[in-house]
């Protein structure tokens, strides 16, 4: 019989495989410090973009992206009559509507990226029950429409978002405040003088309790007869395909309505700019390890040129051009990059799987979910992969260049 003869390796992988198994030891630290690198490069990117998007989420999810108001009033006080100009100072603001509101929220909805448009009446109240009363913000929507903008139905723990006629629905922390549950009976009552009995018809728990404490919603004109807003909204509310372009289009449809138009970019700049500021810091700690992945490589790639000095000159002397031998510390430094963002990806995801275990938000979720994405894995890899062979690249020359009879007589 015929044995079976393997494909041989071609000469720089077996003398790179030669070289790693003869500095065992190097090889394995070295290895360590890539696998650590890449784990806390992927751990620390799907951490940061997860807590971020729940971040997000959470605090988009009782708001809209967009809010167009009507804009606010001001007040010309006249200075006497030798001065020439009046001071201009801001005036207390009523409850308005917006100006030709119909208009405006066809014009929205047929502004690019704009997926939702919902006219909103909202305002201040009471709301009583027996002895006990609350101060609340009263919100007239349309169902159906509003909840395309805030998913209302996500967060209600018992009833139906059931907003018709003389029905409401309030929050958990109100209902015990109150004392009430399903079908029972709250007084609205409203600044302007008028009040109305709702039936509770649903309850929602929207993880804020002064939320929970202050949301009624009612349908639009049942606030709007509470309100004292005949026929009018006190705002639209607009939900976008890309957040983080909303005041993109809050600036074009303030610019062409007149009207004040706030993105939720504006109203959370603080919350913006921490997260921002949280993305600079990842990127920052990426940066410091992919240098010490770097050095730690290109250190013990040096030495090993050192080390095999001898035996370069002999391999040089036997006929190896310098491209071979630059190209045996190549591949030692990409199978470092390799094998160690392998190993790292496998760590990361054990890590990221563990966090998930134990720590949990306040209600026992998960505070993240461990879905890697493929594009983080395939990104830190190779950036792995990019900094073996850069960190080769200057022991690799350094080999190449060594004179052979030198490197024998050494």
């Amino acid at each position: 019989m015929r044995r079976l003869r393997l494909p041989r390796l071609p000469f720089e992988w077996l003398v790179a495989l030669r070289y790693l198994r003869e500095g065992r030891a190097q090889t394995i630290l070295i290895l360590a410090g890539v696998t650590a690198g890449v784990a806390v490069i992927v751990f620390l990117t799907h951490l940061i973009s997860q807590l971020q998007d729940a971040i997000i989420e959470r605090t988009l999810g009782s708001q809209a992206h967009i809010v167009v108001r009507p804009p606010d009033q001001v007040a010309l006080r006249s200075l006497p009559a030798e001065d020439t100009a009046a001071i201009v100072q801001p005036r207390a603001q009523r409850l308005r509507s917006v100006d030709q509101w119909e208009a405006v929220a066809r014009l929205a909805a047929a502004t690019p990226g704009v997926v939702a448009v919902s006219p909103v009446v909202s305002g201040a109240g009471f709301a009583l029950r027996g002895e006990a009363s609350r101060a609340i913000a009263l919100t007239g929507v349309d169902p159906e429409r509003y909840a395309r903008i805030v998913k209302i139905d996500d967060y209600l723990v018992r009833g139906a978002f059931e907003v018709s006629g003389a029905n409401a629905v309030i929050g958990v922390e109100l209902a015990n405040d109150l004392g009430v549950g399903l079908g029972d009976r709250i007084r609205i009552l409203t600044p302007e003088g008028r009040d109305e009995l709702v039936t509770v018809t649903g309850l929602f728990d929207i993880g804020n309790r002064d939320l929970n404490r202050r949301w009624v919603f009612v349908t639009i004109r049942l606030a709007q007869t509470l309100l004292d807003l005949p026929g009018g909204i006190s705002n639209i509310d607009l939900a976008v395909t890309d957040i983080f372009g909303a005041e993109k289009i809050a600036g074009r449809l303030r610019a062409q309505t007149g009207l004040s138009v706030d993105s939720w970019m504006t109203t959370n700049a603080q919350l913006l700019s921490a997260l921002r500021n949280q993305s600079v810091s990842n990127g920052l700690i990426r940066g410091f390890v992919v240098v010490i992945v770097a050095v730690g490589i290109a250190s013990v790639l040096v030495v090993s040129v050192v080390q095999k000095q001898r035996e370069i000159g002999i391999l040089r002397a036997m006929g190896a051009s310098p491209l071979r031998i630059m190209a045996v510390f190549l591949v030692q430094g990409g199978l470092y990059g390799l094998i160690g963002s392998l190993l790292g990806v496998l760590l990361s995801a054990g890590l990221l799987q563990f966090f998930s275990k134990v720590y949990r938000n306040a209600d026992g979720s998960a505070l993240f979910t461990v879905d890697l994405d493929p594009s983080i894995m395939l990104g830190a890899c190779g950036i792995a992969m990019l900094v073996g062979l850069a960190s080769a690249a200057l022991p690799a020359r350094r080999a190449a260049k060594m004179d052979p009879v030198q490197a024998i007589r050494m």
